[in-house]
């Protein structure tokens, strides 16, 4: 029998043979007519985007025919992919600027409706009514109705959601500050969330009998704690853990985002004894040894789906799921790293460092703490020495520092989690998810995540968002609408000592 990566690599280079071969038949079965494949963008590149897009981007119906106009030939939407692939970054971004400018709303048709829209206000409400309803239908994009015929085809939807992708780094990367590709993201972004509705979506469980192409992809998709190799992937689908998926009927055999989940006796308060624990592989679980669900990583797997709700409805359904399974579970708790305390950290010493604030953020006596756990030579200023330490985790490796340490790194990731904020609500994007979803801000946990990574990213602490179910509604309600963030008395208790100790 052949050792398991060895079976995977030959079903893969198996299947990848048989698509390149379905791919050629298929394309060598197409008509298109007079249709052009462009396959090098570079020689006269812009006159060929002028040409395919002209071609493919047909005129948006009159209103009077909107529901009566035949479909467009698939072959637009198969050149149209096959075009946009060809083409390298700097065409592609080229390309999309084009398309989101020419081939976007008549604005002036908008503002003539907009117009008439305003003369109707006296008159009949169906006269009103049919007004706003032609005004509204102006207000489509011309590509809008490529994009549809798009998503019919094979592979069209993964290919909108590829392009969005691209979309979103173009705008991430500033590469073009365009109102046009702007619109266009957004344009994406609605008909993404429609075609990718929670009432669309496949629950999947993953286990090690699952085909192996999707065991490896949820293993490359593994964005929170890296999968180390084989025998650490069963681990994370064997006994006393679950790993779910959503995908979606037009994108078979890809997980759009993944949840993994440790069964244990009580909440877990660090990542090792879940992700490195070795003798859980060959035993069958008890199921009275389960009583609470630790998420401790959720990954999504699809850029161009970023904004699209797909997390917290894959937690809600995870709790109805493993509830059906375990009927007395009653214990539900997020174990989450704190990406970004460490850069924060980093940024607050620094700041008080050029304007010479140290006692407004620890003690004099933690202070005099810091220089003597340091060894400060003379002359050397001690948010410097704190800075360095941090930076380099040489604290780690000491037991006296580490010690010294933990009050006061414990009390100011509190802060950063709870006080810092981005328009009202939690500055940290993980806390803001779990807070979305109705989670209660429960336990830090010192030395949760001793990996390089967990050190690095946020001083080895790790958080508890623990999911009270007859309380998560009110919760989110609370955190949306008026920005309350719900919280253990252990966490506001170490807020209460950053606000005695520090003056942020």
């Amino acid at each position: 029998m052949l050792p398991q990566p060895l079976m995977c690599a030959f079903r893969g280079t198996l299947k990848s043979w048989r698509h390149r071969a379905v791919l050629k038949a298929a394309f060598g079965a197409l008509d298109f007519g007079n249709c052009r494949w462009l396959s090098s963008p570079t020689s006269g590149a812009v006159s060929g985007m002028e040409e395919i897009l002209a071609r493919v981007v047909s005129p948006l119906p009159t209103y009077e025919t909107r529901e009566k106009s035949p479909p467009p030939p698939e072959a637009n939407s198969l050149e149209f992919m096959h075009f946009y692939r060809s083409l390298d970054k700097g065409d592609k971004l080229d390309f999309l600027a084009r398309l989101s400018r020419d081939f976007g709303v008549d604005h002036k048709s908008v503002s003539e409706f907009a117009g008439k829209l305003l003369h109707t206000q006296l008159r009949d409400l169906a006269t009103i009514l049919q007004v706003e309803d032609r005004l509204r239908y102006s207000l489509t994009p011309r590509y809008k109705q490529l994009l549809n015929h798009i998503s019919r085809v094979e592979g069209g939807v993964k290919f909108l959601v590829d392009l969005r992708a691209d979309v979103l780094d173009i705008i991430s990367s500033k590469s073009s500050e365009s109102p046009d590709l702007r619109d266009l993201n957004g344009t994406l972004k609605s008909l993404l969330s429609e075609w990718f509705s929670v009432g669309l979506l496949r629950l999947e469980r993953i286990t090690w009998q699952s085909p192996c192409e999707i065991l490896q992809k949820i293993s490359q998709y593994e964005a929170v704690h890296p999968v180390r190799n084989w025998a650490d992937l069963k681990r994370r689908v064997g006994p006393y853990r679950r790993c779910y998926a959503f995908t979606h009927a037009a994108m078979p055999g890809e997980p759009l985002v993944v949840l993994h989940v440790a069964l244990t006796e009580e909440i877990s308060d660090n990542i090792q004894s879940i992700v490195r624990e070795i003798s859980i592989l060959d035993l069958e679980e008890d199921v009275n040894k389960v009583n609470a669900a630790v998420f401790y990583s959720i990954s999504s797997t699809q850029t161009g789906l970023q904004g699209v709700e797909l997390g917290n409805y894959l937690i809600k359904r995870v709790v109805r799921e493993l509830q059906s399974e375990f009927p007395h579970l009653a214990q539900f708790s997020s174990l989450s790293p704190i990406p970004g305390f460490s850069l924060w950290l980093q940024g607050i010493l620094s700041q008080y460092r050029k304007e010479g604030r140290g006692l407004d953020l620890l003690s004099e006596q933690e202070w005099q703490e810091v220089e003597q756990v340091t060894d400060l030579t003379p002359g050397t200023n001690a948010i410097d020495a704190l800075r360095k330490l941090i930076a380099t985790s040489e604290w780690m490796r000491s037991e006296r520092l580490s010690r010294f340490l933990e009050p006061v790194l414990m009390r100011l990731c509190a802060w950063y989690l709870y006080g810092e904020k981005r328009r009202g609500y939690a500055l940290n994007p993980v806390a803001n998810f779990h807070l979305q979803n109705g989670a209660t801000m429960w336990r830090l946990n010192w030395h949760a995540d001793t990996s390089p990574k967990g050190v690095t990213n946020s001083c080895s602490i790790m958080v508890n968002y623990r999911y009270f179910l007859n309380e998560t509604s009110k919760n989110s309600a609370l955190y949306l609408q008026n920005k309350v963030i719900t919280a253990s008395g252990q966490v506001l208790g170490l807020v209460s000592q950053f606000q005695k100790n520090s003056k942020l």
